[in-house]
């Protein structure tokens, strides 16, 4: 898939999540935020139910020919995420709790039209899976 495909997937990927974790009651507050070139976080979140802040690794793909999207997110993954969270909650002076979910994304397609389009993303598979331990 080329650059610009794979890119506008996981954008739509990320607006997927994004809808699921505020209609389940969650408060977005941070979308892709970087910390240099040490990486991004995808979603930064608080779950207001249970007074944590909630980081969430999005992964997009468009099938499991290569693993699925949540195997995609190994070890290495984690400890990752688990860094730029520490950097997050520093750069907000933000103490207490901190959650690690991820959410994944299969969108069915089959060549043709862009698989962000929105005939695929409505039937687009999404697994959320709190609790993750980095």
């Amino acid at each position: 898939m080329r650059t610009e495909r794979r890119r506008e997937l996981g954008q739509a990927g990320e607006a997927l999540a994004a809808n699921l974790l505020t209609a389940r009651g969650l408060r977005i507050l941070d979308r892709n935020w970087r910390d240099g070139r040490r990486g991004e976080l995808d979603i930064v979140a608080f779950d207001v139910a249970v007074g944590q802040v909630v980081v969430v690794e999005v992964r997009t793909r468009t099938g499991d020919r290569y693993g699925s999207a949540l195997e995609s997110v190994g070890p290495a993954k984690l400890a990752r995420v688990r860094r730029l969270a520490a950097a997050w909650l520093a750069a907000h002076d933000v103490h207490g709790n901190v959650r690690f979910d991820v959410v994944a994304v299969t969108v069915p397609w089959r060549g043709g039209a862009a698989p962000a389009s929105g005939d695929a993303l409505a039937q687009a598979t999404i697994d959320w899976v709190r609790g993750v331990a980095p």
